[in-house]
């Protein structure tokens, strides 16, 4: 296999059918740069970060948009109206971005949008909640 940096893993074709699969399937869908393991941009992480608090990672589709950025924004621009990533769907609706999520949580309306159990939610998303704040960097 020969790596091409310039070929889309998928056509835009394909692209449009998994984002309207995914969108019409899934409680759920979230289209990031990178991957729930390793997200690649700070907005796709802070995403990540405010959905799984309330929901766990296998109720939760990630789909990495670096197959094909341009597609991806082409047509999940069509979706939502917005062209930017990361972009959140539940129940087949556009909720947002990160910074979207971010009010919400800050609002305490995340859990509810999300379709959380709000018995069994967490507390509110907040920084003193990320638990990655007393984490020391390696280096």
């Amino acid at each position: 296999m020969t790596f091409k940096p310039n070929e889309p893993d998928l056509t835009a074709e394909e692209t449009e059918e998994l984002v309207a699969e995914t969108i019409e399937s899934e409680e759920i869908a979230m289209f990031v740069k990178g991957n729930r393991r390793m997200p690649q941009c700070g907005y796709s992480d802070k995403a990540l970060s405010l959905v799984h608090h309330y929901r766990d990672a296998e109720d939760v589709a990630v789909v990495d948009v670096l197959q094909n950025l341009d597609a991806f924004r082409e047509t999940l621009e069509t979706h939502s109206g917005w062209e930017t990533i990361p972009q959140v769907f539940v129940d087949g609706e556009f909720v947002g971005g990160s910074d979207i999520l971010e009010e919400y949580a800050e609002r305490g309306d995340l859990a509810e949008t999300l379709n959380a159990d709000q018995e069994a939610a967490p507390p509110e998303f907040t920084n003193e909640t990320d638990d990655t704040s007393d984490v020391e960097a390696p280096f």
